[in-house]
């Protein structure tokens, strides 16, 4: 068995289907089976559009604002968490080692 490689779909293809949706009157249904895609999908992505707008859809290695800072912070937590953690091992060291 071979492994199955995801399809990828391109933003403007997204906002089309999604246009069909909400633009022509089609049922997310009906516009799915068209298109060749997942019914689920196709409500994802319309929720996805409603809810950011154009920052909808950002692609491999962009991020939206609330992403970037979160990786942001994410990033300084386990830096911060390593730096306490060498604090904690050289206090006991110390703390250890005969006057």
């Amino acid at each position: 068995m071979g492994s199955q490689r995801r399809k990828q779909y391109t933003v403007d293809f997204k906002r089309e289907a999604v246009g069909l949706v909400t633009q022509q009157g089609y049922s997310v249904a009906e516009a799915a089976k068209n298109l060749g895609v997942n019914a689920g999908v196709l409500r994802r992505w319309k929720t996805e559009l409603g809810r950011t707008g154009p920052m909808a859809f950002p692609g491999k290695g962009h991020q939206t604002p609330e992403q970037a800072e979160l990786h942001r912070l994410r990033e300084e937590n386990r830096r911060l968490r390593m730096e306490r953690d060498i604090l904690k091992k050289a206090t006991a060291f110390f703390a250890s080692e005969p006057r």
